[in-house]
């Protein structure tokens, strides 16, 4: 019965809190604590020596996730946003330049491009896995791109293969944002690290948690270099004159701390099980929620696999006959936790549809060779989801054993039972 719903007045399908997902045991707390014990911190100094590269747990976390990611390189950072400046540094790029990327993703993977004085340009998103269109890509490509800088949105790999053959055929780096998708895979290959850089997130709900860190990966030796470079003030270490090797050598401090590279040691070994866990959520979602008309469940490519950061849906309203907003107070007010009703469309931004971002005159857009465009109306497949059609279920809040996932199918149900009540 339609006043069964919980929005107008009946008993909700969930009647307590779920289980926040909780990642710390009781072994990254033996981690921190023996490098408290220790009374070494942080290892790291800010000139050429045998601590440049930081201290033992540092390195050994670095050698610990190259050797599992099977890359020649991984090198960590104090937050994926650092690792996001010093990956588009360590390319070479120059003001004025163009990084072709998403609008579909957190501010951070713009404003790592701007940060260089580079300008972002945006690709629409495919309306299926969220991921940047490579076809959209192609068609931004202009004489001063140096860069695409692909995100790996939501816990699978974009069409790495179509974005290293654009990439190759224009000359080209290939960047990968894979912040929500490590452990995930594209072909036989960790997505992030088919990419020139790729590199993933520490902190907190992802899947590796340490606080606040990143993890950069690479089997460019030059570029690692330079990534290591850039990390830890740059300019007191280098030692070559040449433009080209000072190019973007304004180094930070972007150095990962002991304590936080030892818990992230531990997390990288709960990785397989932690992926194995959400995925195993997801299947279930997929037969619980599957079969609700106008709900479209996650694709996953057939030649990669999900890791589920967020389970991502789709709405069509007009086979489901109400509006997203209606839907989701419905499903908020039968318990469901975690609900995103839409997500992000930087281009939108005040920031980019103004132009202004270091001071008021407009650099670094006046440095552009053409015309660079934002706002809405340049992203259509972004925005609809956006405005109408996207809805997310925050995998990385909640524990979600069976029987909560159970109800949270249930309450979608209840939901669908009674879509009439809702068309208003």
């Amino acid at each position: 019965m339609t006043n069964s719903l919980a929005l107008l007045g009946g008993t909700p399908t969930i009647t307590r809190p779920l289980q926040p997902f909780k990642s710390m045991g009781e072994e990254e707390a033996e981690a921190a604590a023996r490098v408290v014990r220790s009374g070494v911190l942080s290892a790291f100094i800010g000139a050429p020596g045998e601590f440049f590269l930081g201290g033992p747990e540092v390195r050994a976390f670095e050698k610990k996730a190259a050797d599992y990611f099977g890359v020649r390189h991984a090198i960590s950072v104090n937050s994926w946003t650092s690792g996001l400046i010093a990956a588009v540094g360590a390319i070479g790029i120059e003001p004025g330049d163009e990084i072709i990327t998403v609008p579909w993703t957190m501010s951070a993977t713009a404003m790592a491009i701007l940060h260089w004085n580079a300008i972002p340009v945006f690709a629409d998103i495919d309306p299926d896995d969220f991921n940047i269109d490579p076809g959209s890509v192609e068609a931004l490509v202009g004489p001063r791109t140096r860069a695409i800088l692909a995100v790996d949105i939501f816990g699978q790999s974009s069409d790495i293969k179509a974005l290293r053959a654009i990439a190759d055929r224009h000359g080209l780096k290939l960047l990968t944002d894979t912040a929500q998708a490590p452990g995930s895979r594209t072909g036989n290959r960790y997505t992030g690290t088919v990419a020139d850089i790729g590199g993933f997130s520490l902190n907190y709900h992802k899947h590796i948690h340490c606080g606040e860190g990143g993890i950069l990966v690479t089997d460019d030796d030059r570029l690692a270099e330079r990534l290591c470079l850039i990390r830890n003030h740059a300019e007191s270490v280098i030692k070559s004159d040449r433009p080209a090797d000072l190019a973007n050598m304004i180094g930070y401090n972007f150095r990962m701390g002991e304590i936080e590279a030892a818990i992230a040691s531990v997390q990288l070994d709960k990785l397989e099980s932690r992926v194995a866990s959400r995925q195993s959520i997801a299947r279930r979602l997929d037969q619980g929620l599957g079969v609700l008309p106008g709900l479209t469940t996650p694709k996953t490519e057939p030649d990669g696999t999900h890791v589920y950061y967020v389970y991502g849906l789709k709405l069509d309203p007009a086979i489901v006959g109400a509006s997203r907003a209606r839907i989701v107070d419905a499903l908020k007010a039968e318990g469901v936790p975690g609900l995103m009703c839409g997500y992000q469309n930087l281009h939108t931004l005040p920031l980019f549809r103004n132009k202004i971002a270091y001071g008021t005159g407009g650099f670094p857009f006046t440095l552009a060779s053409r015309d660079i465009r934002y706002g809405h109306g340049t992203c259509p497949i972004a925005e609809d989801l956006h405005e109408r059609t996207f809805l997310g279920l925050n995998m990385c809040m909640f524990e979600f054993p069976p029987e909560d996932v159970d109800e949270v199918i249930a309450a979608f149900r209840k939901v669908w039972d009674n879509l009439d009540a809702l068309r208003v």
